[in-house]
C-alpha cells in the first residue's frame, strides 16, 4: 500500500530486457528482491552489514540472486564503477546526505539514457504531521525548512532534509538530469486508520486505487508524505 505508486511508476522502466540495477541504501532488499524477481541484475550498496545479511536471507528465501556490497554513496564509484547501471534506485537517501554530491555521483554511475528513481520525504506533509502530533513549535519552524527546525529544537545533529516538489525538481535538473515525472506518494495512506482497512471489505483495494488516482495530480503533491521522481 505504501509503495504502490512507486511500483506503478517503475513498471515501464523495468519492463523488457534484463537491466543492471543499483539500489543505494537498499538495506534489507524491500525493493531490490522484487526487482530481481522480475529478472534484473541487482546490486544493493548499503553501509550496514546486518542489513546486507538480511538481504541475503530474503533473496535466498525467494530463490533470486542479489549482490550485496558494503558502502555508501560517497564511495559508490569504487564499489560499482562508472557507467555500470541502467537504473539506480535512490530511495530515502537524499534526506541524509549531501544531495547535490550524491546526484553527481549517481550521474556517473548511470549509463547514457539510464534512469534514476528518487524517493524523498515531502516537507509540507511533515508540517501537518508535527501539528497533528501536538508538536506545534516544530510544525511552525518546519514551514521555513529543516534548518529552521534544527535551530528551534536546539539539536546538534542536522535533521533529515525534506523537500517540496519544486525543490526536488530543481535539484535534480541542476545535476544534469531530465525529469520524466513526479508522483505523490502516501497522500491518504498515513491518514486512514489501519483498523478500517482490516474491517471494511475492499477498503485496501479502494485506498490503493485512490492513491493511484491522485499520484500525478500536482495539487496533491503538497499533501503527500513522500515524493517520487523519475529522471534520465
Amino acid at each position: 500500500m505504501r509503495t504502490v505508486v512507486v511500483w506503478d511508476a517503475l513498471g515501464p522502466v523495468l519492463s523488457g530486457a534484463p537491466r543492471d540495477v543499483v539500489d543505494i541504501g537498499g538495506g534489507t532488499g524491500g525493493f531490490a528482491v522484487r526487482v530481481a524477481q522480475a529478472g534484473h541484475r541487482v546490486t544493493v550498496v548499503d553501509p550496514s552489514p546486518d542489513a546486507l545479511a538480511a538481504l541475503a536471507r530474503r533473496a535466498r528465501e525467494v530463490g533470486v540472486e542479489v549482490a550485496g556490497r558494503q558502502g555508501d554513496v560517497s564511495g559508490l564509484l569504487d564499489v560499482v564503477g562508472v557507467d555500470s547501471a541502467d537504473v539506480v534506485l535512490c530511495h530515502g537517501l537524499l534526506e541524509v546526505v549531501d544531495a547535490a554530491e550524491a546526484l553527481a555521483t549517481i550521474r556517473q554511475v548511470l549509463r547514457p539514457g539510464g534512469t534514476v528513481s528518487i524517493l524523498v520525504a515531502q516537507r509540507h506533509a511533515a508540517v501537518v504531521a508535527r501539528a497533528m502530533a501536538g508538536h506545534l513549535h516544530q510544525a511552525l519552524a518546519l514551514l521555513d525548512g529543516d534548518e529552521a527546525t534544527e535551530r528551534t529544537t536546539g539539536r546538534n545533529v542536522r535533521p533529515p532534509r525534506r523537500f517540496t516538489a519544486d525543490e526536488l525538481t530543481a535539484l535534480v535538473e541542476e545535476a544534469g538530469f531530465s525529469v520524466a515525472g513526479v508522483h505523490a506518494v502516501r497522500v491518504f495512506t498515513d491518514l486512514v486508520p489501519g483498523s478500517l482497512l482490516d474491517q471494511e471489505p475492499g477498503a485496501a483495494a479502494a485506498l490503493a486505487d485512490l492513491e493511484r488516482a491522485v499520484a500525478e495530480r500536482p495539487e496533491y503533491l503538497p499533501l503527500a508524505t513522500q515524493l517520487h521522481l523519475l529522471a534520465t
